[in-house]
């Protein structure tokens, strides 16, 4: 298939001193709210922008966490609840203006989910916007598939499996819980954050959008999103579904799997793109071991891997009706996550190294620590 690519994310901003009033629900309330033990009310609180420079030594450098197109995230301590925080600090010039602002305090303070990134309030102190997360001590998974750090363990396969059961959970949050649904929109790896045992949740809700209600099928709206992860026809027509969250999200479990980047132009030919370099591979069961990551060193259940692949060529299909619905997709990967693998008593898998499956090397590790490849980022070090 051809590829389409996602547009960027710039937004025309409005005027730096445009006022924010402080920020009510006004339409499309989320009904189950009640159930989830919580109401419509919005529940995050509002900090003055000198409490959020006390909190990070007035945004020292060694306070910060990641940077990219949205500004600048800090590791900060509260000081009236002596709370560890994330905060994002949004570049008055940058991606995100004051429309994703809005939309991702509204979303987080009327949807909570274990496998949800927990908002704790915001300020919008003048023209300063930020955001303030409970803190991710893991970083997120981009971090440790891409870009771990020296000394850190490879991710193994009980994890591997635990992490995307739980994003399809909080995914499946959105689409089946929440009512109207909500189309996430920005699933990939850099917004998938881990807690404490590896536990992922979702983040960065700025681009979320209502999902269809009634008769409708789709909702139209400006093509936003990354490249790599963005489902074919919504790059083509800007018609967005459920669906294509389900296609980023097989995006997202391929790169699990296989620990390759959902885009790396360091490579050539077919192989830069990941969904169309395993497209192949998907069509002949002997050449699966071709795809599991070569950091795994064999390390993972055949039947397992099997199981995980068909699960991600299914939400990767070209067709939106021939992808699963995203509770199908929780369904088997938490069965897969509950099938532990003893590398202790298991034998190791055959890789069967292939052209395009070179075994990582400590230099490429290197290599990517200082930036000499692979795609470009929007964050640097860890996103919280």
């Amino acid at each position: 298939m051809g590829w389409f690519p996602c547009s960027g994310q710039s937004k025309k901003m409005r005027k730096k001193n445009e006022s924010l009033d402080p920020i009510q629900p006004t339409s499309g309330k989320f009904k189950d709210a009640p159930k989830d033990g919580s109401s419509n009310k919005i529940a995050a609180k509002t900090f003055t922008f000198r409490e959020m420079a006390a909190a990070t030594r007035n945004f020292r450098r060694e306070c910060l966490l990641g940077e990219g197109g949205f500004g600048r995230v800090y590791k900060g301590q509260l000081e009236a609840s002596s709370q560890v925080v994330a905060i994002k600090q949004l570049d008055r010039n940058g991606l995100q203006g004051n429309r994703e602002f809005l939309v991702e305090v509204l979303m987080l303070s009327l949807l909570h989910h274990p496998n949800l990134v927990n908002l704790i309030g915001y300020c919008a102190d003048g023209d300063q916007r930020l955001l303030v997360y409970e803190y991710m001590p893991l970083g997120s998974l981009e971090d440790h598939l891409h870009d771990p750090m020296p000394g850190n363990k490879q991710l193994d396969w009980n994890t591997r499996m635990k992490i995307a059961a739980g994003a399809a959970k909080g995914l499946e949050y959105l689409h089946d819980k929440a009512s109207p649904p909500v189309i996430y929109r920005d699933l990939k790896c850099s917004n998938i954050l881990l807690g404490e045992g590896y536990h992922p949740k979702l983040s960065d809700f700025g681009l979320a959008k209502l999902g269809p209600v009634g008769d409708n099928t789709h909702v139209s709206t400006r093509v936003m999103g990354t490249y790599g992860y963005c489902a074919p026809e919504y790059a083509m027509t800007g018609q967005l579904t459920l669906k294509s969250d389900v296609y980023s999200f097989g995006v997202v479990l391929l790169e699990i799997i296989s620990g390759r980047k959902a885009v790396d132009n360091s490579k050539t030919g077919g192989e830069h793109n990941l969904v169309l370099w395993a497209r192949p591979l998907f069509k002949d069961r002997r050449k699966f071991s071709q795809i599991a990551d070569p950091a795994l060193q064999g390390q993972y259940p055949p039947r397992g891997l099997y199981q995980a692949l068909a699960v991600a060529a299914m939400c990767v299909q070209e067709q939106p009706n021939l992808r699963p619905m995203i509770a199908d997709v929780v369904t088997a990967l938490t069965y897969l996550a509950s099938q532990k693998y003893d590398t202790e008593t298991h034998p190791i898998q055959s890789s069967r190294w292939g052209p395009g499956t070179p075994p990582r090397t400590k230099g490429d590790a290197d290599k990517r620590r200082n930036g000499g490849s692979g795609s470009e980022r929007e964050q640097t070090k860890r996103p919280y």
